[in-house]
């Protein structure tokens, strides 16, 4: 009943100009929890390499619906590039090209898109996955099961942190530490109103979270994996919490490990993996869409040829501007990342941060495009000797 009774207050406010916004005891309802002080607490965003900003969190949401990028730094002020603090951290360089044919494409051979929208279909059941939510702790939790269902054996780490949703971190230990990051978020948002509205998030970021789920399947179970006894470097599969937030948990993480000075030698984020309608209305053909700017040149190039070798689809450049994605917060910490998106980023999905945002907009095939991608650049530099 309470929840009727707000939802009629709000509609109706709506249709008279105005907006109710949610009392404590309305967000209790819905169940949001408070984290990180009050809404009116000062938080410190990154627009770009040199322009920082106090704001609250109301004005940071502003600036979300107004398409304005950023970093919520106000917790990881003190993060700097491996480099400045272990000078010794130079790892070798990235391949030329593509070289394991012969153990990537059995792999590649056991992807499947029943699995994939399985997954998506489940996730996108939770009516919102906002992370300062009690739906985002749930949505996580859910995660980790599927995530140890999937890949049994393999290990999964919680990593929590202040907010309800814990980011979560699977992984494959290879014969050193030299680790290869694959990442993905797993929050979503409603930009209107975050905390009541509903938040399905099936392409921003659903479609990415099952994408390297499924990549992290398949490498998981493969025999080459079993006759190798092991790949040369470590693989991680991470779901970062609260990416929605200004990249707060994929901060948190990376934070950590240029503290632990772990060697991370390259990083993907896969961020909305599905949305095709509008480069096919535009006459154009169904592409990965690979991001230019703020990415490292050397790894963006190795993900070029190897959507030439394993995709079925091209590439197109495309460019999104400072700190669009989790890559930031790698690239940030001195690794080296890039990003890979479903098109070029104007024709991406315009139904993200809304309740519009659901599974029928979205092309399982084309995930599982970005699913080969993943494969293969994961395998590929699993079995580089940097």
């Amino acid at each position: 009943m309470k929840y009727l009774a707000f939802l009629s207050l709000l509609l109706s406010s709506t249709a008279l100009g105005f907006v109710v916004l949610p009392t404590e005891q309305h967000q209790e309802v819905f169940g949001i929890k408070k984290h990180q002080g009050s809404d009116d607490e000062l938080r410190l965003v990154q627009l770009s390499p040199s322009e920082t900003r106090w704001i609250t969190e109301d004005q940071k949401l502003e600036l979300k619906r107004q398409g304005q990028n950023f970093m919520d730094i106000t917790d990881h002020q003190d993060l700097v590039p491996l480099q400045l603090t272990n000078p010794h951290f130079k790892p070798g360089p990235i391949p030329s090209k593509p070289k394991w044919e012969d153990i990537v494409r059995p792999i590649l051979s056991n992807l499947t898109t029943t699995h994939i929208e399985a997954n998506l279909r489940e996730f996108t059941s939770f009516y919102t996955r906002y992370y300062k939510s009690d739906h985002g702790r749930k949505s996580s939790m859910w995660l980790r099961e599927r995530i140890q269902e999937t890949a049994p054996g393999i290990e999964v780490t919680v990593f929590p942190h202040s907010w309800p949703q814990s980011s979560l971190i699977a992984r494959i230990p290879g014969r050193s530490n030299n680790t290869v990051v694959i990442g993905a978020h797993q929050d979503s948002i409603n930009l209107f109103l975050p905390s009541i509205l509903g938040a399905p998030g099936a392409d921003d970021d659903g479609s990415g979270t099952v994408t390297i789920l499924e990549a992290l399947r398949v490498i998981a179970e493969s025999k080459q994996l079993l006759e190798l006894g092991g790949f040369e470097n470590t693989i991680e599969f991470h779901w970062y919490s609260a990416e929605e937030g200004g990249l707060l948990g994929s901060q948190a993480i990376f934070t950590a490990y240029a503290r632990q000075e772990k060697p991370v030698v390259a990083m993907l984020q896969q961020d909305m993996t599905g949305f095709v309608r509008r480069t096919l209305d535009a006459g154009l053909p169904e592409s990965v869409g690979v991001i230019m700017d703020f990415v490292d040149p050397d790894l963006t190039s190795f993900i070029k040829k190897v959507v030439d070798t394993y995709c079925d689809i091209p590439w197109v450049e495309t460019k999104c501007g400072y700190a669009c994605s989790d890559h930031a917060s790698a690239s940030k910490a001195g690794y080296r990342s890039a990003f890979v998106i479903e098109s070029e980023f104007g024709l991406s999905s315009d139904k993200i941060h809304s309740t519009e945002d659901k599974m029928e907009t979205l092309s399982v095939a084309h995930m599982k495009q970005h699913a080969k991608l993943t494969v293969g650049l994961a395998v590929e530099l699993a079995l580089t000797k940097f």
